[in-house]
Formats: C-alpha cells, sequence, structure tokens
C-alpha cells in the first residue's frame, strides 16, 4: 500500500532498497535517507557519550582537590570527551545525518551523486570510531594529550596515542568523501528550475563546508600521519632535541582545526536560515549577502590559523596580520545575524520548539563570536589563553551554536521522516533548562577564566570554589533538560500525533511530497518555480 500523509509506513519499512531485512537492511542500504538515520544515530550516541564525560569533569571539578578521580584519569576524561564530541559528533553531525536527509531531496534530486560512496562514508566513520573507542581500552590506556594531541607530549606520552590518532585519521577520510559526494551532488543534480539562486540556504552551507572538507582536511591527515611516525619510527619532525620543530605541529594541526569550526559551524547557520523564515512567515532578509557570508566564512576562516598560536612565539607582524584576520571573519558571521533578526522584524511568530532553538542560537552564538574577539586580539588573549575563559567561548560558539542548531533541526525535520511530531510542552520546558543550564554552566567558566583559573587543571585554588560549584550545578540543569528532551521527541516520533505532508508550512521541496517521504523521493522530477521562501509562490498563505 502507499502511505499516505497521515498513514506512515511501519518503522523500518520504508526505503528498503536492499530486499534484505534487520540490521542488514540498514548498514548495506544506499538511500541517501537511510545513510542520514545512520549518521543520525551514530553521531546523537557518541553525542550522549562525550555529556557523560563532560558532567564527570565538572563533578570533579565541583570542589577544591580530588572529588571522584585522580589526576591522570582526569587528563583521559578531557581528552577523550574533546575527541568524541570534535570528532564523532559535531564535525560529521550536520553533514552526516541533515545533510544526507534533507539536502538531496531540498535540490529535487533522487539521491546523492555516489550513493555507495557516501555508505562507504559512514563506514569509515564507524570504523574510525571503532579504533578510537579501542584506544581507551589497550595500549598504555587512554590517550592524555588533549584533543589537539600537541607535541612533544603526544610524542612522549605511553598512553595509546597512536591508536586514537589512527580512528581521527580515518575519520577525516570520511569527511573527505562526504564533501566530494556533496559537492558534485550539488552541481549535477539538481532538478529543472532549481538554479544557484533557488537553493535553500542549508544546501548552499552544506556546499561551503565541502569545499573546507575536501581542501582542508587532508593537511590534518598528513598531520596525524606525522604523530604516528614520530611515536613508531622516532623522525624527529617536530621534536626539538633532534632538531625538529614543535611549533611547526600547532601550524599544522591549525591549518585545518580553525577551518574545522566552520565545517561545525555553517551548517548549524544554514539550518537556522531555514527554520527562521518558516516561523516568521516571511521570506528571508538578504538572500543573496547570506550565501556570499557563507562562502566568505568558508574562505577567509582557513586564513586565521594563527590566532592560535600568538603565546607560541610568533612576530610581532605575524601577530598583527592574524589578528586582523580574525576581526574580519568576523563580518560575514554579523551579516548573518543582522539579516536573521531583519527577517524576525515584523513577522508572524511562531514560537514553536524549532524557532525556540533557533533564537537561542542567535543568543549563545553571538555571545560566543563575540567572545572570540577577545581572543583574536592579542593584547587580550595573551590574559586569558589557555584559561577558563577560552573553554567558555568555545562551547558558546559550538554547543551554543552548533548543539543548539543540531536540536532545531531535530524537531523541525525529524517529524517529516518519521511522520509523527512531538508533544510541544514538554519540548518548550526542556528548551528552557537546557538554555538556563547552559549559561550558568559555561557563563560561570568565563568568568573564571577573567579571574585566572586554568584549564586542563586537576585542582584550583579555594577563591575558585564557588564558581565552580555553580558552573556544575549549571550542568546538571543542562543534563535534566536533555533526558527531557531525548525522552519527549523519540517517543513523540514512535507514538506521537501524526502529521501531514507539510506541517510547518515550509516552501523548500522536502515538505511537498508525502510523509514519509517515498524511496526515490519524487514520484517524477520535479520543476521548480519559485525560491525556497516564496511562501506565496508555493501556495502557502
Amino acid at each position: 500500500m502507499e502511505p499516505t500523509d497521515l498513514t506512515p509506513p511501519p518503522a523500518g519499512s520504508f526505503w528498503n532498497d536492499t530486499g534484505r531485512s534487520g540490521i542488514t537492511s540498514w548498514i548495506f542500504s544506499t538511500d541517501h535517507k537511510r545513510i542520514g538515520l545512520l549518521y543520525f544515530y551514530s553521531v546523537f550516541g557518541f553525542f550522549l557519550v562525550g555529556v557523560l564525560l563532560g558532567l564527570l569533569i565538572r563533578i570533579e571539578l565541583m570542589a577544591p582537590g580530588r572529588t571522584i578521580m585522580g589526576p591522570q584519569a582526569y587528563n583521559a576524561l578531557f581528552t577523550v570527551h574533546g575527541v568524541v564530541m570534535v570528532f564523532l559528533f559535531i564535525i560529521p553531525g550536520f553533514q552526516g545525518s541533515f545533510g544526507n536527509l534533507v539536502m538531496p531531496i531540498q535540490i529535487g534530486a533522487r539521491d546523492v551523486a555516489f550513493p555507495r560512496l557516501n555508505l562507504f562514508s559512514w563506514w569509515l566513520y564507524m570504523a574510525g570510531a571503532v579504533i578510537i573507542l579501542t584506544s581507551l581500552f589497550t595500549g598504555g590506556g587512554p590517550p592524555d594529550t588533549g584533543w589537539t594531541f600537541y607535541v612533544p607530549f603526544s610524542e612522549r606520552t605511553g598512553t595509546n596515542v597512536s591508536l586514537a590518532v589512527f580512528g581521527v585519521f580515518i575519520v577525516g577520510f570520511s569527511s573527505i568523501i562526504t564533501g566530494v559526494n556533496f559537492v558534485t551532488t550539488i552541481h549535477r543534480l539538481r532538478a529543472e528550475g532549481m538554479t544557484w539562486g533557488r537553493l535553500p540556504l542549508f544546501v548552499w552551507s552544506l556546499y561551503a563546508t565541502a569545499w573546507v572538507q575536501i581542501l582542508a582536511t587532508p593537511i590534518l591527515g598528513i598531520t596525524l600521519v606525522l604523530i604516528m611516525a614520530e611515536r613508531i619510527l622516532g623522525t624527529g619532525l617536530f621534536d626539538p632535541s633532534r632538531g625538529g620543530d614543535p611549533l611547526m605541529y600547532q601550524h599544522l594541526f591549525w591549518i585545518y582545526s580553525h577551518p574545522a569550526v566552520y565545517i561545525m559551524i555553517l551548517p548549524a547557520m544554514g539550518v537556522i536560515s531555514d527554520i527562521i523564515p518558516v516561523f516568521a512567515r516571511k521570506p528571508i532578509f538578504g538572500y543573496r549577502m547570506i550565501v556570499f557570508s557563507s562562502l566568505a566564512i568558508a574562505a577567509a576562516g582557513s586564513l586565521v590559523w594563527g590566532h592560535h598560536m600568538f603565546t607560541s612565539g610568533m612576530s610581532d607582524t605575524a601577530i598583527l596580520v592574524f589578528s586582523f584576520l580574525t576581526f574580519i571573519v568576523a563580518i560575514p558571521s554579523a551579516i548573518k545575524v543582522f539579516n536573521w533578526v531583519s527577517t524576525l522584524y515584523r513577522g508572524s511568530i511562531s514560537l514553536e520548539a524549532p524557532m525556540l532553538f533557533a533564537l537561542s542560537f542567535i543568543l549563545l552564538f553571538s555571545i560566543g563570536g563575540l567572545t572570540g574577539l577577545i581572543l583574536g586580539a592579542a593584547a587580550t588573549d595573551i590574559h586569558v589563553h589557555d584559561t577558563h575563559f577560552v573553554v567558555g567561548h568555545f562551547h558558546y560558539v559550538i554547543f551554543g551554536g552548533s548543539g543548539f542548531a543540531f536540536f532545531g533541526a531535530m524537531h523541525y525535520w525529524l517529524p517529516k521522516f518519521y511522520g509523527r511530531r512531538y508533544a510541544e510542552k514538554p519540548a518548550v520546558i526542556a528548551w528552557a533548562l537546557m538554555f538556563v543550564g547552559f549559561n550558568i554552566l559555561y557563563f560561570s567558566m568565563m568568568v573564571l577564566g577573567l579571574k585566572g583559573m586554568p584549564r586542563r587543571y586537576y585542582d584550583y585554588l579555594p577563591e575558585f570554589a564557588p564558581l565552580n560549584l555553580t558552573s556544575t550545578i549549571g550542568s546538571w540543569i543542562l543534563a535534566a533538560g536533555l533526558v527531557l528532551l531525548l525522552v519527549n521527541l523519540f517517543r513523540g516520533l514512535r507514538h506521537g500525533e501524526r502529521v501531514g505532508s507539510n506541517p510547518w508550512g515550509g516552501a523548500t521541496l522536502e515538505w511537498s511530497i508525502p510523509t514519509p517521504p517515498p524511496t526515490e523521493n519524487f514520484a517524477e522530477e520535479p520543476v521548480v518555480t519559485h525560491g525556497p521562501y516564496d511562501f506565496r509562490g508555493a501556495g502557502i498563505p
């Protein structure tokens, strides 16, 4: 029986293109929607692992001295927390999950350009993740270098750094393959009438991100291979006792890892650009400038890595240039914020869960961006470098930005693929708990950093105890909101109210097909006649 708008097929029966049943029908499927859900459940599972590790870190820092673990366990914990959250959740999160789920439908395609390569990228991702997790329980124990694997410590520590680095190397290949697939798909598979000026802004953000993945990720791969060569072959490339230069490692690492911040944040910005017009009932303000700003962030973001190294030793001229470029890259981000706010102006705003997460993104990302300028100015960076201020700033950008956008995307798009929606009131309560807990947790960290508390320290002076306790309480509030969000969302997707093809009144193509989408998305190839935020052109009042 063909599924109608209000009668979704049984869970797991849709998009089965393999002729298999059970788990094999998923892990061998080349349908972009199944691969998107494979990515979603994988990255979200690792996110929950990272959250648990983060809570343990906060419990340890709740009071001075030993609380629940010793210093070596603490070093391993914040290292694994960073590796899991950065390489297994936030970098592959949007492209792998919502990029796969939504992007082909939004451009009017039946699938991505290379379906088998798409599945292979998920296999590589899972293989890398398994290797990283294996490193925790084998060799000399969990790596304790921090997620940046800084030399010379990563060369000399007896922990299992080599295996963890190899796992990240494999995950990097997955990222490159996804980038190649998405660029090709967006160039070659757009439907008739889907011009570059009619692409949804989420697609534009994935396009800009894909180029960063293709061009920057190989540098990370080379750097990680060099770490393994240092540890296994003793090449001495970064070891000053052998004529090597540890600063070269920092340059190589940050040439990738600062663009990686935009791999994390650009798709999130695309999600916000799609959600706000729908819930403000207005076309997006400044479509072309938002497109330009996405491409400008991808380009300029690759030129600012040196601001991570102001205290490492570089010439005054280099400091001046990198500081200037850091301020320049803030301009396209500000363009987006002003355009989002202008879209809201005089809009008919509906404060449902996706919109609340989108509005939270604007505020939290703005705080993260403004505090980033403090780190981009060498005079202030010298005082707050490697303090808890940096930890707070980073989490405002990545968790307050990308994380809240990810939760918004979950509430916005998952009902489309499951045919059911969540209960609205618990979703709003969960958002409120998360928003309050987040600010208590990370704003306290920034104040601690301004007071001089260093990061990555197992113990601290008594005068830092009150704010550390406050921060830990904030983490519990945030965790409570997250638990409520998960229970409500996943219960709703299984047993909630059924939804039609367009529950939010969106004008992009994914809302024009049945819910859940059929296997090949469209019964016949669509012809696009209106823009992605032209609600009247789409026949939506």
